[in-house]
């Protein structure tokens, strides 16, 4: 290859990574839609993308990238069905879209337009006969456009076990005879949930990593905050949508701070709330408005962002709300009770009424069994009665802690905890 043919072979593979990116749930949609299969659908796709690697390079990127996609796609459909000797009315709808020199003829594609192809595709993706991990894997996948290596990076997987759960999951969804589509509005409210979860788990990872060296997977949370973003779009008559958007936009505000130069964790009480991103913090506010616009009420996921915006709009963890925080936290306990909410209410309550109130939540926590595989709770613990001056106590719950704490960073926030006491 001449050297002068270089820029353009890059320009087009970089442009084939951008509409990957950018359109690939779309035209996954689309050809799900068409062919019915969306085993089948992503596979066209994937066939797509890998003839753009090699076509646009050479002849150049297309006027309208995703409407060649989308052609290539469909011709690929036909080829296949017939191979399957399936001449019927699938094949009648596909053929007619393209023109008699198989080009997009009158497919247009309109980058503004989101349709209801990337919704059905969210909701089969997360549909309820998946088990949870599978539903994330397929996620990322069909609609984030990552890969199976990516996603194994992203949770510390093997890349054969993401590999196996997508390819188990779209066997699932055959054999159940899901359908592609947007499910009616009663069964659609029934499953946003799952969506949601998928969501919000994704970008929990991100926010704080259960394992690996980086307290934070920037890349991970943006793709959970990117698909919250679409969704919000497609339902925005959905009030926990919104909600479950603002928790995330406001989460993620506080990253550029939660980490020094080493990427050490900066505790919240140490944090420069200057570096705060405040067009996050705007954006998460906007959400959550309309979230309480609705009338509705908040549900679970607008509480914990009502809990964020109190850490938002403060100046200062001494000027933060504390009893609101605390007010919150037990509606959100009502709603959808948990440990998790339990422990982060106690830290709520240790900062308006001091530790000694918040050390008997805890305590009971602990004596019922409560989060046996987890570090937050005896973390927590032992940060309490370090405040309380029980040291030896504190020592022997942060070195439990530290025992199942899987995240090097946290680890050593406690391990300097632990120096602290002596």
């Amino acid at each position: 290859m001449a050297r002068g043919d270089r820029p353009a072979l890059s320009t087009g593979r970089d442009a084939v990574a951008a509409v990957w990116r950018i359109e690939s749930a779309r035209i996954v949609g689309a050809l799900a839609r068409y062919t019915g299969d969306l085993a089948l659908a992503e596979d066209l796709a994937q066939e797509a993308f890998a003839e753009a690697l090699v076509t646009w390079p050479r002849d150049g990127v297309p006027t309208n990238p995703a409407g060649w996609l989308l052609t290539v796609g469909r011709r690929r459909a036909i080829d296949a069905f017939r191979r399957r000797s399936a001449l019927d009315e699938r094949y009648a709808v596909l053929a007619r879209d393209l023109g008699e020199d198989g080009t997009a003829g009158d497919v247009l594609w309109d980058p503004d337009r989101i349709d209801d192809d990337v919704l059905a595709l969210m909701f089969t993706a997360c549909h309820p006969v998946l088990a949870p991990e599978s539903r994330i894997a397929l996620t990322l996948r069909v609609i984030g456009g990552l890969t199976s290596d990516e996603i194994a990076r992203a949770f510390l997987t093997p890349t054969a076990t993401v590999q196996a759960r997508i390819t188990r999951a779209k066997k699932t969804l055959a054999a159940a005879r899901v359908p592609f589509a947007v499910p009616a509005a009663a069964e659609r409210a029934e499953r946003l949930g799952s969506v949601l979860s998928a969501i919000y788990v994704i970008f929990t990872e991100g926010s704080s990593a259960s394992s690996g060296s980086e307290l934070i997977r920037v890349d991970l949370a943006g793709e959970a905050q990117r698909l919250a973003r679409v969704l919000s779009r497609l339902m925005p008559e959905e009030p926990e949508v919104h909600g479950l958007l603002a928790l995330l936009e406001l989460t993620a505000a506080r990253f550029p701070a939660r980490t020094g130069p080493d990427g050490e964790p900066v505790l919240l009480e140490d944090q420069d709330r200057r570096r705060w991103d405040h067009s996050a913090i705007r954006r998460g506010r906007a959400a959550l408005a309309r979230a309480e616009r609705s009338g509705r009420g908040l549900g679970a996921y607008g509480l914990q962002a009502a809990i964020a915006e109190c850490h938002a709009v403060a100046a200062s963890v001494d000027e933060t709300n504390w009893d609101r925080i605390v007010l919150l936290y037990e509606a959100l306990g009502r709603l959808a009770p948990s440990p998790v909410v339990d422990v982060n209410r106690a830290v709520a309550v240790c900062m308006a009424s001091g530790p000694a109130a918040a050390l008997s939540i805890v305590d009971e926590l602990a004596a019922g069994g409560a989060l046996p595989n987890s570090h937050l709770l005896p973390s927590v613990r032992g940060e309490l009665l370090t405040r309380l001056g029980r040291t030896d106590q504190a020592r022997a719950e942060l070195q439990r802690a530290l025992q199942l704490c899987g995240n090097e960073r946290e680890r050593s926030v406690l391990e300097r905890k632990l120096a602290d006491l002596g």
